[in-house]
């Protein structure tokens, strides 16, 4: 069961190399609330263990209109995360209306985006975090018989 896990967390990593996401965001059709409770928990610990909650803010790159995304944006803000969430800009702005924006957007954070995806015909889903367009972070989950999602390998850093 190991060598399937292991094979399996091999074969995303290998995809994930061999192609640019162009897209961010959840591509997961009608997921569990529960299961995406579960998975932002972990992601929200990894975050935590890597970044100092009290002193990293993180600029959001892509819209969170899902139930993931907008309970990943609260969870780290209630773990003490500052997080701005992305606004597409509008495409008639003037250099004069930047000089007026406030002086958080003159210092950026750190930028992040994520992408959840599922392994096509398999019941294993891929976390994959990009934090500051040059370091992501993946895991791999499995949703077992009972439907909950469990973490089906460790963090894998790319640096």
């Amino acid at each position: 069961m190991r060598k399937f896990f292991f094979l399996a967390l091999l074969l995303v990593g290998l995809a994930g190399c061999a192609t640019a996401p162009a897209q961010y965001g959840n591509f997961i059709q009608n997921s569990a609330q529960a299961n995406d409770k579960k998975v932002v928990d972990d992601v929200v610990k990894k975050l935590a263990a890597l970044c100092p909650p009290a002193s990293t803010r993180f600029d959001l790159q892509h819209v969170t209109p899902d139930f993931f995304g907008t309970y990943l944006v609260e969870s780290m803000r209630s773990k003490g995360y500052a997080v701005m969430e992305f606004k597409p800009e509008p495409k008639t702005a003037s250099a004069a209306s930047s000089a007026s924006e406030p002086a958080a957007a003159a210092t950026p954070g750190l930028s992040l985006s994520y992408i959840v995806d599922q392994v096509k015909g398999s019941d294993l889903y891929r976390v994959t975090l990009v934090i500051n367009r040059q370091q992501s972070l993946d895991r791999v989950y499995q949703v077992a018989q009972d439907g909950v999602i469990y973490p089906a390998g460790y963090w894998v850093r790319k640096e």
